[in-house]
């Protein structure tokens, strides 16, 4: 659950405490203006059409218009339609001199630069999104309630931990510990008040709207400018691109306001949370780099809206007084995406608890049958000790091996084991062959694991990768991509090491279970005592291959 693994190593790095604080501190450092985005001033309300504007004219307006429509042989409401349309292109040129002409329905070099700017500002945003909500929305989604609603938060936080409950119900079993959690959640979400609703909507809508600006297809309308002889001198039909025009004037009437400082701490956490660890990190000034650059964008934004009456310029070309921007949908689903993230949470964390137990009983289970001895633990896999290891599902499983090896195999099963490549007496001739090629897979047991351990060590091939690729500058998606293609291999390598072992046990176990007794020595007690060793070993692969099956179900 990928989205789980980053809240949670949030969660380890900024507790709720240090998220409030941050999120002060960016209040105190701010120079964000509160100052509206978009500016209603510019037709942004609905206009009627003509012929309703027209029917309302005064008697002698109409009647001058109809003389007009008789000399020129015209429809008089397409009469006064072109002095609309003439009036507002002197109103977009009074405010914005060298954005539109209105009389050729050009766009201009002034509205060039400006939506060149306005790209720029929005590919910040673009590149923040692509490293928070487009990768993790759920995660990103409660990070961000931790910061509206941190009394929820915390409940759903401390009273969903497995271990609490467990101790509060011990002896609870593994279906009412996920039921009692799961209740927890219902009871959580029945602390949300109307206020956190509507304080998270806004906060998901400016995302959403953030989202929606920062992917518009800007590079479409810049294309369509073409050069003129004139230095500094482009233009474009402002009808060939009307359709995109329209979609950028609904993105921006939809932003109408800052986002909340909030969306803001949210999107810089995230942001920066793959860097969190790196050697000369700062804090502080990650977060004013950031505050600065949204500072920027937010201002570009504005300012575009300022100097761009975007409904007026679409209003002309279109000849169309009634276009007006709408208002994009979006950001209502949060709370099913919130609740849904919860819920998976609370599963995750129940299996990973009740594994965390289940393992606890096979280590324990591993060091008895060791004779008391911990497994050994491989050098170059990841552990607590080594995080910077390769982490290897079948890490505890290659370790217990490799004490099976030294501990069992070579102490206690080889002095019986050995005599029976040449003495033993088999049922079938194939066993022979059978059971020497089996008993030197396990004899070379300890050297593959060892050269398995070698393998993905920082100097050898598979380490090597793994770090390249960890080192990837590449998107998110195909840096993962590339680990996991690594960290499959060395699975297969370990796999491949412990389904052989497991094969030569059994085979070993079998051939045992099907020889004559009293095989070894010259009298009947002696006859008796190799056949009881013999027997103690079966047991002892018995024992083991349960043991490792138990294990295997663990992916431990």
């Amino acid at each position: 659950m990928a989205d789980l693994e980053n809240f949670e190593k949030l969660v380890s790095s900024l507790t709720l405490d240090e998220r409030q604080s941050l999120l002060e501190k960016l209040k105190g450092q701010s120079t964000i203006s509160d100052e509206p985005l978009y500016f209603p001033d510019f037709g942004a309300t609905v206009s009627r059409s003509v012929d309703e504007e027209y029917v309302k004219l005064p008697w002698f307006l109409r009647f001058w218009y109809a003389l007009l429509g008789f000399f020129k042989s015209r429809v008089p409401v397409e009469i006064y339609m072109d002095k609309q349309v003439s009036t507002l292109g002197k109103k977009v040129d009074d405010k914005s001199p060298g954005v539109f002409d209105s009389e050729r329905g050009l766009l201009l070099y002034g509205f060039y630069i400006r939506l060149l700017k306005l790209k720029e500002a929005s590919r910040y945003f673009y590149s923040a999104l692509d490293t928070s909500v487009n990768r993790d929305r759920s995660a990103f989604f409660a990070f961000l309630a931790s910061l509206e609603m941190p009394e929820v938060h915390k409940f759903l936080h401390d009273e969903t931990n497995p271990a609490a409950i467990h101790k509060k119900n011990p002896g609870v079993s593994a279906a009412d510990l996920r039921q009692i959690a799961l209740g927890v959640v219902d009871t959580a979400f029945g602390m949300i008040t109307d206020k956190h609703r509507a304080d998270m909507y806004y906060n998901v809508r400016s995302l959403f709207c953030l989202k929606q600006l920062s992917s518009f297809l800007f590079d479409r309308v810049i294309m369509a400018f073409s050069a003129r002889s004139q230095e500094n001198s482009v233009t474009c039909s402002a009808m060939a691109v009307r359709e995109l025009l329209v979609t950028l004037n609904d993105y921006l009437f939809s932003l109408k306001t800052v986002p909340p400082m909030t969306l803001f701490e949210s999107l810089f956490v995230f942001v920066m949370q793959d860097r969190a660890g790196q050697a000369g990190f700062n804090l502080n000034q990650e977060i004013s780099t950031h505050l600065a650059k949204t500072e920027n964008a937010i201002n570009v934004i504005r300012d575009f809206n300022k100097h761009i009456p975007l409904t007026w310029i679409i209003r002309c070309s279109a000849r169309d007084m009634t276009i007006s921007p709408r208002e994009v949908s979006g950001g209502e689903d949060w709370l099913m995406i919130f609740r849904d993230y919860w819920k998976k949470r609370v599963e995750a964390l129940c299996t990973e608890f009740l594994d965390r137990q289940r393992q606890g009983e096979m280590i324990g289970a591993s060091r008895q049958f060791l004779n008391g001895k911990n497994p050994k633990t491989l050098e170059n896999v990841q552990s607590e000790s080594n995080p910077e290891g390769m982490p290897v599902n079948a890490a505890f499983t290659l370790s217990f091996l490799l004490s099976f090896y030294s501990e069992i195999f070579i102490r206690e099963m080889n002095s019986v084991l050995r005599p029976l490549l040449n003495d033993g007496e088999y049922q079938r001739k194939e066993h022979a062959v059978e059971f020497a090629v089996s008993y030197n897979e396990l004899l070379n047991l300890e050297k593959q694991i060892k050269k398995f351990d070698m393998d993905i060590s920082p100097e050898e091939d598979y380490g090597r990768r793994y770090a390249q690729a960890r080192q990837d500058m590449s998107s998110i998606s195909t840096k993962r991509r590339k680990i996991q293609l690594i960290l499959d291999e060395v699975s297969e390598e370990a796999d491949a090491i412990i389904t052989q072992t497991v094969q030569a046990s059994r085979s070993i176990m079998n051939i045992l279970i099907a020889m004559p007794k009293q095989q070894a020595g010259t009298g009947t007690s002696g006859k008796k005592a190799a056949d009881s060793s013999i027997d103690e070993i079966i047991s002892r692969f018995h024992k083991f291959l349960n043991l490792i099956d138990d294990i295997a179900t663990m992916k431990y």
